[in-house]
């Protein structure tokens, strides 16, 4: 037997768990301080749902669930491998959050404001950065289509950021409809933005030229691909540029009243920048798309954007939602290798005893936990090895039952 943790998923020792118990309290106290409620919803979801789920890229990283006894003899008996599995595991939890709302909102309050914090499955090739399995941390909307959510998302998010202290970030807002409204102006046809935007979503790292290559290796017109590389070539592209080229007003007037609203809420504490460039990569979202990128640590550590078709996928009637995620395992990866160090928490000691003073012993840890974290240890033979061993692991002191009153704090 194998004691390793499967590939892509992670065993936590105590220190890191504290850490990740941290954060995720920290996180969820902002959320519900801002008036957002947590629910949860299963790990396993119906293979059918997460299909159809439009999750772009996602969708090939679907672990799935064999069916099982005779339905799974029956299916092997077919020969037909598509229809081994009936079951799989959410790969994120705005699809859960959305099969959750069409069973129970006849019991639900309009709008709903929720919260999930929990994890999801990915079968993606591990490396750094990416894990099978990991937990985010989001809130949704469901029920306005006001772009008064958009901007609650971003500020409740933003303080959610400030307050496990991630240090400056910037998030990045653009329209999906402000977008393809500017490349139909460049040109494009309406049938070939997705294609176009797949490209586009690349800009970071592949840059204008690179952009504009690919477009034409996709087989676009030149002039159409001249006219976007020129637009490219003069640098970020503005929102008076953008609003310039759609003829959408309503997505322009939208974002413009997002950011607006957005950057007031700010006060400087964070920036609220428009991005034409930013996509997200999930079919679903319609509308605005958000996303947060840390100044000091390069890649995004929070997105999300409004996706007012999915849960009409359940219920055959649109319902606006939108929702922002943050990205809880990079900003734990960052903060574990700051070596960051939980605010306020009490000292931990470690009070040692021997057997027949047992009762003793925790009666006096009782009495010191009002201060102090402490844990019981019987007596080791060799005490100093074992003192030595409990500094390693972040304890800040230890008590003697019997010897002493008061715990020996390290420096």
């Amino acid at each position: 037997m194998k004691a390793t943790a499967v590939k892509g998923t992670n065993d936590y020792l105590p220190r890191e768990a504290a850490l990740r118990d941290y954060l995720q309290s920290a996180i969820l106290q902002v959320y519900q301080n801002s008036g957002f409620e947590r629910i949860m919803t299963p790990a396993i979801e119906d293979a059918e749902n997460l299909d159809k789920s439009e999750g772009g890229d996602n969708l090939n990283l679907i672990f799935k669930i064999l069916k099982r006894g005779e339905k799974l003899t029956k299916a092997l008996e077919g020969g037909n491998s598509g229809e081994l599995a009936d079951l799989g595991l959410r790969y994120d939890l705005t699809l859960p959050l959305s099969r959750y709302y069409a069973a129970n909102r006849a019991k639900l309050l309009l709008p709903v404001k929720c919260i999930q914090i929990d994890k999801v499955y990915r079968a993606e090739r591990p490396q750094k950065g990416r894990l099978r399995e990991f937990v985010q941390c989001d809130i949704d909307i469901i029920g306005s289509s006001s772009p008064c959510c958009e901007v609650e998302l971003i500020a409740t998010t933003a303080k959610a950021l400030l307050a496990i202290g991630i240090g400056a970030f910037t998030v990045r807002v653009n329209d999906r409809r402000l977008l393809r409204g500017v490349l139909q102006g460049l040109g494009f046809a309406p049938e070939a933005l997705d294609s176009v935007c797949i490209t586009f979503d690349k800009l970071d790292k592949i840059g204008p030229q690179g952009v504009s290559q690919e477009l034409l290796e996709k087989g676009f017109p030149g002039e159409t691909v001249e006219r976007f590389s020129a637009l490219l070539s003069q640098g970020p592209v503005t929102l008076e540029q953008a609003v310039s080229l759609c003829a959408d007003t309503e997505a322009a007037q939208s974002l413009t009243g997002i950011l607006g609203q957005s950057q007031e809420l700010a006060q400087g504490k964070y920036q609220v920048a428009f991005d034409l460039s930013l996509v997200r990569g999930q079919g679903y979202y319609t509308g605005t798309v958000f996303e947060v990128v840390s100044r000091d640590f390069r890649g995004a550590i929070a997105g999300g954007g409004r996706y007012d078709n999915l849960i009409g996928k359940f219920l055959g009637e649109q319902v606006p939602a939108v929702g922002f995620s943050i990205g809880f395992e990079r900003i734990f990866s960052i903060l574990s290798e700051q070596g960051f160090q939980i605010p306020g928490r009490k000292q931990r000691i470690a009070l040692l005893y021997d057997p027949q003073s047992f009762a003793a012993a925790y009666g006096k840890a009782e009495s010191l936990r009002e201060k102090y974290d402490v844990a019981l240890f019987e007596r080791p033979k060799k005490t100093g090895k074992f003192l030595g061993r409990l500094q390693e692991e972040g304890v800040d002191g230890f008590l003697s039952y019997g010897q002493a009153e008061e715990p020996t704090i390290w420096e």
